[in-house]
């Protein structure tokens, strides 16, 4: 099984490695997660991040996703943390909503 090193833009967090498929919800649950999460659904916003590295290789957000997306924030490169099904490295920042 292949695992991708996914960093974090968060002081005093090192990358972990998570098997591919898996959503980061479920891998930061395992860990002490360095991103907020509420509902772990994609209803809350909580875990609003920016894909700094790797958004190229995630695919679109769902309907749902994208359409909290619109209402929390204008930036181009924000995706759910609780949403995204690992397929590639990828480095993420928190991000307030705007």
């Amino acid at each position: 099984m292949s695992h991708f090193e996914i960093t974090y833009g968060v002081d005093g967090y090192t990358a972990s490695k998570v098997p591919a498929g898996q959503t980061l919800a479920i891998e930061l649950d395992a860990t002490t997660s360095p991103l907020l999460f509420g509902c772990r659904t994609g209803v809350c916003g909580t875990c609003l991040v920016e894909v700094q590295e790797g958004l190229e290789n995630l695919p679109p957000p769902d309907a749902e996703e994208k359409e909290l997306l619109e209402v929390l924030t204008d930036h181009p490169r924000a995706r759910l943390a609780c949403q995204i099904q690992v397929s590639s490295a990828l480095r993420l920042k928190p991000l307030a909503s705007s």
